[in-house]
C-alpha cells in the first residue's frame, strides 16, 4: 500500500460533509475503493454514508470500538500532523486549516518508515522532484545558526512542539551546544542535537 494521504478541513463532522468528502476528494480523484476502514462515529454510521458505500459497491469495515490501534495508520499520522501544524501555527492555533495542506504535501513526499517508500511516487508512479535528495544526512550545526528547540512535555494536541527562534552561540561538543534566544537575549540553554530543528531567517 502506498500509505498515500488526503485530508480536508472541514466545519463539521456530519454524514453529509463526509460523504461529499468521499465523492469529491476520494472517488472522482483517485476512483471508487474496494474497501474503506473508519472508525464508528455517527457520520461514518449515519444511513446516509452506508447507502453510498452499497450504491459503489464499497465494503465498508469498522474499527474496533474504544480501541483505535487497529485503524492504526491514521493514528499514527494524526500523531504526526498535529506535532507538525503545531510546530506551523499561529500562537493561538487559529490558522491550524492554513497548515494542514502543507503538512500533508510534506508526508506524501518523504520516505515511510514501515514501506520506506515515497507515498507520492507509490501513487503517481513518479518521483517528486525536490532540490534536496530526501536521503541527505542529518543537519550540521554551527555557531551563528538559527534553530528551534524541541519542547519536551507536551500536554495538549496543538501545544507548540519547538520553542525559539534559538541563535548556537557556543559549542561544546559535536553534539552539545549553547543556545540563545533571539527575542529574549538573557536566555540561554545547554541542549543537544536531538532537540534541535534548522530553521532559516528571513532575507529582507
Amino acid at each position: 500500500l502506498p500509505n498515500f494521504v488526503v485530508t480536508k478541513a472541514v466545519r463539521d463532522n456530519t454524514a453529509q460533509t463526509a460523504v461529499r468528502f468521499i465523492k469529491e476528494d476520494i472517488i472522482t480523484k483517485f476512483g471508487t475503493p474496494r474497501c474503506i476502514l473508519t472508525d464508528n462515529g455517527t457520520h461514518f454510521t449515519s444511513s446516509l454514508t452506508n447507502e453510498l458505500f452499497k450504491c459503489i459497491g464499497t465494503t465498508h469495515l469498522y474499527s474496533t470500538p474504544y480501541h483505535p490501534q487497529t485503524n492504526g495508520q491514521v493514528e499514527r499520522y494524526n500523531s504526526t500532523m498535529d506535532a507538525k501544524i503545531a510546530a506551523l501555527s499561529n500562537l493561538h492555533k487559529t490558522d491550524w486549516d492554513d497548515q494542514l495542506p502543507f503538512v500533508t504535501f510534506n508526508y506524501n513526499k518523504l520516505i515511510h518508515s514501515s514501506t520506506k517508500q515515497v507515498p507520492f511516487q507509490m501513487m503517481y508512479r513518479q518521483r517528486y522532484k525536490q532540490r534536496y535528495d530526501i536521503h541527505r544526512s542529518n543537519p550540521s550545526y554551527n555557531v551563528g545558526d538559527p534553530v528551534l528547540v524541541k519542547t519536551l512535555n507536551i500536554r495538549y494536541k496543538f501545544d507548540i512542539r519547538y520553542e525559539g527562534p534559538f541563535r548556537i552561540v557556543k559549542k561544546i561538543t559535536e553534539k552539545t551546544f549553547i543556545v540563545q534566544h533571539i527575542k529574549k537575549p538573557t536566555l540561554h540553554r545547554q541542549v543537544t542535537t536531538d532537540v534541535l530543528f534548522p530553521i532559516f531567517e528571513r532575507i529582507q
